[in-house]
């Protein structure tokens, strides 16, 4: 409507069309199928995602592409713009596991892991989040304590995506001097991932809980540069800069679908696109679409000029994944009881985007966030 895409360069529309056509050929006609019966072939997509460049698109070196940021943003949005599950495997992947290995490992543990990792042959989670510390990660229980030259670790981190058929686990515990990360295969004696069943969000993504049993590591397993919590939350912010753009595909798709609608829905004679009522839904969604493409393409310059700060991608994140679920909920009222089919993509976008409200921050820990940065005092505790 604003003819926005002349903002991108030529080879950001490039990139954006390949990856829309993989969903195309690869996920839409079957998303709806993995959604009803809980599974997906994550192990599959991660090797197409990987031969494309996708996984880690914006790291260097190691097998990954070394996109810039717009042009990973735009990578997301077309992945969500298929299904949430789909994109949270990449982000996983590329943001959180492949991200604190590219960012806070050894050269030995980059090359052991990240190639794979790339190509989609081996598979990573991130394990932060537990069973009873959510918002609050500085609380978490998992500890690790020294013996000898080894670690040992014990604890359970909870609603881990790609633990049930993750190679390897980036997991953080706290330590004596601080918060640490660990490089868990998740073959190693005493790790247990069980999937989350009965999930009705996501139900594309596999999801899980990780129980660490007196887990003994090698003082190689240790991510020699991750100290702090500034750490595993540096990794968030990297993810939470995909969802700025993907939870604009998930509501796109949402508001395609619902103009599409009205345009074929007869009622009363005509069709529903020609109602005030209707077309006032459109543009105010219309709108909030576009505006939202603007706050992300300005955090993506900005990444790629080196100025990104953790609260812009609060702001992103707390703006367009609210106003994207707002969105899908609209748009199902246009769909009428169509809108409860899966025959269409918006209920499962609104469902999905309920978990995408919440993980790697809440849209209340995202305000706070902002409060902090607005007042210099931090509401937290």
């Amino acid at each position: 409507m604003l003819q926005l895409d002349g903002l991108l360069s030529d080879e950001e529309r490039q990139i954006q069309a390949v990856v829309r056509q993989l969903m195309d050929r690869r996920v839409r006609g079957d998303v709806g199928h993995w959604y009803d019966s809980g599974h997906a072939p994550v192990r599959d997509l991660a090797n197409e995602f990987g031969k494309l460049g996708l996984l880690g698109m914006h790291l260097t070196g190691y097998g990954c592409a070394g996109s810039s940021a717009v042009a990973y943003g735009l990578a997301c949005m077309e992945l969500e713009a298929a299904d949430s599950g789909v994109r949270s495997l990449v982000s996983v992947q590329g943001s959180l596991a492949m991200y604190a290995i590219w960012r806070y490992g050894t050269e030995e543990q980059k090359q052991q892991w990240l190639p794979g990792m790339a190509a989609g042959q081996l598979i990573g989670c991130f394990g932060l989040t537990e069973p009873d510390h959510g918002s609050d990660p500085a609380s978490m229980a998992t500890r690790a304590r020294r013996d000898g030259d080894d670690w040992i670790l014990h604890g359970g981190k909870m609603w881990i995506t790609n633990a049930p058929l993750a190679d390897v686990a980036v997991v953080w515990a706290r330590a004596e001097e601080g918060v640490r990360g660990f490089l868990v295969p998740m073959s190693t004696p005493g790790v247990t991932a069980r999937e989350i069943k009965q999930k009705l969000s996501l139900r594309a993504s596999s999801t899980g809980e990780i129980v660490l049993d007196e887990v003994r590591l090698p003082a190689s397993a240790q991510l020699p540069e991750a100290q702090g919590l500034k750490a595993p939350l540096s990794c968030l912010t990297e993810a939470r800069y995909g969802i700025v753009w993907g939870s604009l595909g998930a509501a796109r798709d949402c508001f395609d679908t619902a103009v599409a609608y009205s345009q074929s829905r007869i009622q009363f004679g005509k069709p529903i696109a020609s109602f005030q009522l209707t077309q006032a839904k459109l543009a105010n969604m219309a709108l909030e679409l576009q505006k939202g493409f603007l706050l992300a393409l300005h955090l993506g310059r900005a990444a790629d000029d080196g100025r990104l700060t953790p609260e812009m991608v609060s702001a992103g994140k707390l703006n367009n994944v609210r106003e994207a679920i707002k969105i899908a909920r609209e748009c199902r009222t246009i769909l009428g009881a169509n809108g409860i089919s899966g025959e269409y993509s918006v209920l499962r976008h609104a469902n999905n985007l309920e978990s995408v409200l919440t993980y790697e921050g809440t849209s209340e820990i995202h305000q706070l966030v902002l409060g902090q940065k607005l007042t210099g005092i931090a509401a937290f505790s």
